[in-house]
């Protein structure tokens, strides 16, 4: 599936489409990540060609193509941005333009309740690296011990809105945020920026059985997946725009934040007790989870799904 996707992604960067400034991307293997970056165009890249043929497996990925409007064109400001944070490697590419961030180098916002010292911090000059080492300092100042994914994803919610409300109007604020081997969060404030037609938004679509024909948007090239697939598979594909003709994608709503495991689109915080039942939660050999939290989390949200202590943290 990465491998015809990509096909199409990377001639939008420079060929099909005008983001050339550089182009990453993120696999998740375990607990690690296998990334790779490039600052040249990656419609033309020979390491984006070396990907397009390697065999890839992982549960989640993120790539991401620049079209550079703050920093300069350079390695060190292309996505996706890594960090570890309580033992797991996060990841975090954005698309968009956020002016609570454009700020002076050696200059962060805090956002969040509460203010502590100042871990991550970027190394480049983008906007973007500003956001995700924001985020991840609030998130490391307001939990002590892991947080199950309904508080995460309730909790960065929280942060979004505070980011969105410095200028709702001015603001694009799309990205994806990786946090581990399983799971991964997409939000999408879209618009465009003054003088442009473009609009920057997110979409989704979700390949299940029964599997059928897709197309590509951006080449003459399409694969029928019932021929590579289970009745047991199923993926999410996030990007700008739709990347096959045939699909029935879904635009993000303004606001959304929708977390995505095991290409299953959970909209509200409540509907990822499932995955953090199936063991698919923060997991780290460093930080743990209260052993009582997702019992207290499942009254809060006033889930209706029965708990079972058996079931918490295995695996599946």
């Amino acid at each position: 599936d990465f491998t015809f996707s990509f096909k199409g992604f990377s001639l939008r960067g420079g060929c099909t489409d005008v983001h050339c400034h550089g182009w990453g991307v993120a696999f998740y293997e375990g607990r690690g990540i296998r990334a790779f970056h490039d600052p040249e165009p990656c419609s033309s890249s020979p390491i984006a060609e070396l990907l397009s043929n390697y065999p890839m497996r992982t549960y989640n990925m993120i790539a991401h193509i620049r079209y550079a409007t703050q920093g300069e064109v350079c390695l060190e400001n292309v996505h996706p941005f890594q960090r570890e944070m309580w033992g797991i490697q996060w990841s975090f590419a954005h698309n968009g333009d956020v002016p609570l961030f454009k700020c002076e180098k050696g200059e962060l916002p805090w956002i969040g309740v509460c203010q502590g010292e100042q871990i991550y911090n970027p190394v480049g000059d983008t906007d973007s690296e500003k956001i995700f080492c924001a985020i991840l300092n609030a998130l490391k100042c307001k939990f002590s011990t892991l947080p199950t994914l309904p508080v995460l994803h309730d909790y960065l919610r929280v942060l979004l809105k505070e980011i969105v409300e410095h200028d709702e109007e001015a603001t694009i604020l799309n990205f994806l945020l990786g946090c581990g081997q399983h799971i991964q969060f997409a939000y999408s404030w879209p618009g465009k920026r003054p003088g442009s037609k473009v609009w920057n938004g997110l979409h989704y679509v979700v390949r299940e059985p029964p599997f059928k024909r897709a197309a590509l948007t951006d080449c003459d090239y399409e694969v029928d997946f019932s021929q590579f697939t289970s009745d047991e598979d199923r993926v999410a594909l996030i990007a700008t725009k739709p990347l096959t003709l045939n699909e029935e994608w879904v635009e993000f709503e303004r606001g959304e934040l929708i977390l995505f495991d095991s290409g299953t689109p959970n909209l509200a915080p409540e509907d990822s007790i499932q995955s953090e039942m199936a063991g698919h939660g923060l997991t780290s050999e460093y930080m743990f989870t209260n052993p009582y939290s997702l019992e207290e989390d499942m009254r809060r949200f006033k889930s209706k799904r029965s708990f079972d202590n058996t079931s918490m943290g295995a695996g599946i």
